[in-house]
């Protein structure tokens, strides 16, 4: 049987596109096994992480053991001034924050009534006085009459009487005097203290009843820091101890002082003991109410292992450093204690000598190969 021209035309092209779509078959193939295969070598050998730290050398410190806190500064005294009598204001001397000294004259009450009481109580003794005198001589002339008996017992024990109520109204007009007196000196308000003028209640002209409130006065040389400190440091503490604080209308002033009062309970809300020291402020500098950053000494210098804050990391309950040996980063779990300024103490977990990371230490882990900066 004998196939057309035609058909062995067509039949040919079919064969073609047959090995053309082979040949591309394979090619893809061979593409895919080859990509493969790079991609399997590049997960055989992944290229090692480096880290780039900067590290310092772990050393021993001469520090003094301390304890930080924040506090308040307060006047060491302050008094409300008050009148003692009912009356007007005549004159007001001083305003707020005037500086005033003990027994200074700060205020004056309308003194008419209170002086004239003066002069009647004295009209009152002056005639009391010359009274008395009158009776002792009359006395004295009865008393030789008596003992000669020309003048009766009866006579004579009537005019004794009288002298001794005598003496009692000059007692008692002595007394009223005093009283009259003492009122009238309180018509002048006085200063109890050195200090300044907190607070000026009053003004010239106002009425005053006894008991008002006139001025308040504040003793701020020396003054009073009153601050807390933690229940675990109670132990720690000593009248005497020395104080250094900071005060941020002179951040680069530090103030120094000595612990004076340690409270007797422990405040149950924040486990807190209230402590005080004694500040001298001769220049007064310092003005009560000032916000306080302070440490307080517990304790000589020593030497101890101490490491920058900033080179320490904490991770939940644990407390790490890392530290580099031949070029590879080791993890530290370290146990601090107490911080001075920048530095914090060592207790466990550092020697001497190690290569402590403090910059790039946030990035490593244990067994990092790192690269350390120069």
């Amino acid at each position: 049987m004998f196939r057309s021209e035609a058909e062995d035309e067509y039949i040919e092209r079919n064969r073609k596109l047959l090995l053309c779509g082979i040949i591309i078959f394979a090619f893809i193939f061979c593409l895919i096994l080859i990509l493969g295969g790079c991609q399997k070598k590049e997960k055989k050998a992944p290229k090692e992480r480096v880290a780039n730290v900067r590290v310092t050398q772990v050393m021993k410190h001469t520090l003094r053991p301390s304890v930080e806190s924040v506090g308040t500064l307060k006047p060491y005294e302050e008094v409300i001034v008050s009148s003692e009598l009912n009356s007007i204001l005549k004159n007001v001397n001083v305003a707020e924050g005037s500086a005033v000294t003990r027994g200074m004259i700060l205020a004056e009450l309308e003194d008419t009534e209170y002086r004239l009481d003066v002069e009647r109580v004295k009209a009152a003794l002056r005639q009391a006085l010359a009274a008395l005198d009158n009776l002792k001589r009359e006395y004295q002339r009865k008393e030789a009459l008596f003992k000669e008996e020309l003048v009766t017992k009866q006579q004579f024990d009537d005019l004794s009487a009288r002298r001794v109520l005598a003496e009692g109204e000059v007692d008692r007009a002595k007394v009223a005097l005093s009283l009259a007196e003492e009122r009238m000196a309180k018509t002048k308000i006085y200063s109890p203290l050195n200090g300044n003028v907190k607070d000026k209640k009053v003004t010239t002209g106002d009425y005053v009843r006894n008991g008002t409130p006139i001025f308040s006065i504040v003793k701020s040389n020396p003054l009073k820091l009153n601050f807390s400190v933690t229940e675990k440091d109670v132990s720690r503490l000593q009248i005497g101890q020395d104080v250094i604080f900071k005060v941020d209308a002179f951040p680069d002033i530090k103030f120094k002082g000595k612990l004076s009062t340690i409270y007797p309970t422990v405040d149950e809300r924040t486990r807190t003991l209230q402590v005080e020291a004694i500040i001298e402020n001769p220049k007064r500098q310092l003005k009560p109410g000032f916000f306080a950053r302070v440490v307080l000494y517990t304790g000589p210098p020593k030497e101890i292992i101490a490491i920058p804050i900033t080179a320490i990391l904490y991770d939940n309950e644990m407390t790490k450093a890392f530290t580099v040996e031949n070029n590879v980063a080791k993890e530290n779990n370290i146990e601090i204690g107490n911080q001075h300024d920048e530095w914090v103490e060592i207790i466990k977990g550092l020697t001497a000598g190690e290569q402590l990371v403090v910059v790039g230490q946030h990035n490593l882990a244990g067994g990092m190969k790192v690269n350390v900066a120069r």
